[in-house]
């Protein structure tokens, strides 16, 4: 029996990264993961990074890491990130923050783990196998934004279409179907990138073996996605559509809907509107979600108050306001809702209804289960959702526009904004209250899905903020004109008038987009199905020769 030599303490000792050599991947996809994401989105607004925030864990994936430590990396970067992109979410609950960021980041992950899963047994398999599952991928990443809009009742908060909010040149392809395909461009990118970088710097490929078929997939894809749009840009015939004079009364939400400060409000209100009226000779002017602290047909001096300054300015408003059907009976219904009152002939009925309803803020979802939670938003009971997208007419002079309106996150939406535009919508219009979430980066964050609901109906859309993001896009996803104060600022009390023009080449016509809906999921889940078929049944090749080439 022998027995074991003591160590010897002279012998060289390994270090931390002998004794684990996947430590330094995991903290650098970690951190570079974590980053990347966040500094695509508002309120860092570095949409490139978009273009490389998964290469960094896809490119890990090819040396086959451990699978905990692989899944743990990439579901902890991803909480890290979201949780910080919804930082602004603390202004209104803590809970809700350490809720939702993890579960967004989770879900999020969950795309990860199944990149984590295809990539190793992409090696040794024929070019056409491997391109199939890179657009597999970027399929799997569509539809899991899809499932994230719908599911428990849906926040699609900050697709990955959304960081290109400020770049219109990749936005067009969105007029023919949806911001999905953004999404797809960016990811599809992201795989083909990392799978070249993989072959250049780990397979030590040389000469022709350097090409990758996937990255020559991926440039394909950016540019059909991008060049043959270009040229919508060009040939514009601009016209003037409505000249609206935009207010933001900033109101606290501390004193929004203290009884006690309701004859304030309404004064504050007055005045911002008469020195919008004043100046910029506006035809409309425009205030935001729920911006009167009464309700519509509920509290009977709302109506002659409304009539009597829209009588006085002579111009028609378009607000946002609650109003309550059937009020002070067993029956009345409250409503989060959208009106126009004309100069001439008063408050318009009917007046429109938010469609998609914020869960635990306008309404408590699973009453038995849930109804001890308290709604963010202090009114009344629960809020009864719309069920039409018909647009409110703005009549001035003798234009007369049809207007589409989105309350609070129903842009986030895209089936609601294509709704509003079937039903004749030529111009949309978001009415919100970010003032909420303080002055950070939700009031960026939540105009740039604005930003991609113009360019895929083709319509310019107009928003305004209680407190900001105020201004208009026009259907290509151009930023016209964005209110700010002196020092730059959107979080600011004040008016301004804007001119918002429209080309009239898309007068009463609808994009491919508006016309035929989300035809591109249903791409994307057969391409999601048949690469996940072709990875797992179609057998590898023999290994090439010596003086073979193999792709």
């Amino acid at each position: 029996m022998s027995i074991p030599l003591a160590p010897d303490p002279y012998d060289p000792q390994p270090t931390l990264w002998e004794k684990h050599p996947h430590l330094g991947w995991a903290l650098a996809v970690f951190a570079g993961t974590a980053f990347l994401t966040y500094a695509a989105f508002p309120p860092l607004n570095q949409g490139e990074a978009a273009y490389a925030l998964a290469i960094p864990a896809t490119l890990w994936a090819y040396r086959r890491p451990p699978w905990r430590l692989y899944a743990g990396t990439v579901l902890g970067a991803q909480v890290a990130a979201w949780t910080a992109l919804l930082a602004w979410l603390y202004h209104v609950t803590w809970a809700g923050l350490f809720l939702l960021g993890p579960f967004m980041g989770l879900l999020t992950g969950l795309w990860y783990l199944g990149a984590g899963w295809a990539i190793p047994r992409l090696q040794g398999h024929r070019a056409f196998v491997r391109i199939l599952a890179v657009l597999g991928l970027a399929s799997a990443w569509v539809l899991l934004e899809w499932v994230r809009s719908h599911l428990c009742t849906g926040f699609p908060w900050l697709p990955l279409a959304a960081s290109q909010w400020q770049k219109p040149a990749l936005l067009q392809v969105a007029a023919y179907g949806g911001a999905w395909v953004i999404s797809f461009v960016l990811i599809a990118f992201n795989l083909g990138a990392a799978a070249y970088a993989h072959r250049i710097f780990f397979e030590g490929a040389t000469g022709l073996r350097k090409r990758s078929p996937e990255f020559t997939v991926a440039l394909i894809v950016l540019m059909a996605g991008t060049f043959p749009f270009v040229g919508d840009f060009f040939g514009q015939q601009r016209q003037q559509l409505v000249r609206a004079a935009v207010v933001q009364p900033y109101i606290p939400q501390s004193e929004k809907w203290d009884p006690a400060s309701g004859p304030g409000i309404l004064r504050l209100i007055e005045q911002t509107t008469a020195q919008a009226n004043a100046s910029g000779a506006p035809e409309i002017i425009v205030w935001p979600e729920a911006v009167v602290p009464y309700a519509l047909q509920r509290d009977p001096g709302v109506v002659p108050w409304l009539e009597s300054i829209a009588h006085r300015t002579g111009k028609p408003l378009l607000l946002g306001t609650v109003s309550v059907d059937q009020p002070r009976t067993p029956e009345e219904q409250w409503r989060n809702a959208a009106c126009v009152v004309d100069p001439a002939a008063g408050v318009q009925y009917p007046v429109y209804a938010k469609r998609h309803l914020v869960p635990f803020g306008e309404y408590i979802p699973l009453r038995p289960l849930f109804g001890w939670l308290e709604k963010f938003v202090p009114i009344g009971g629960d809020f009864i959702p719309g069920d039409s997208a018909r647009p409110l007419p703005l009549n001035f002079g003798v234009t007369r526009v049809p207007v589409g309106v989105l309350i609070c996150y129903e842009d986030l939406f895209p089936g609601l904004a294509r709704a509003s535009t079937r039903a004749g919508a030529e111009m949309l219009a978001v009415l919100t209250n970010n003032a909420w979430y303080g002055e950070g980066g939700a009031a960026y964050q939540h105009a740039a899905h604005s930003v991609l609901r113009a360019v895929e109906n083709r319509r310019p859309l107009l928003r305004c903020g209680n407190g900001g993001w105020s201004g208009w896009i026009d259907e290509y996803g151009n930023i016209r004109s964005v209110l700010t104060n002196e020092a730059g600022s959107v979080y600011f009390r004040g008016a301004r008038t804007v001119t918002v023009t429209r080309d009239a080449r898309w007068r009463g016509r609808r994009s491919f987009y508006t016309e035929h809906g989300d035809w591109f999921l249903l791409v994307c889940a057969g391409l999601a199905l048949l690469g996940y078929y072709t990875l797992l049944v179609l057998p590898k090749p023999r290994p090439a020769a010596d003086g073979e080439t193999a792709f």
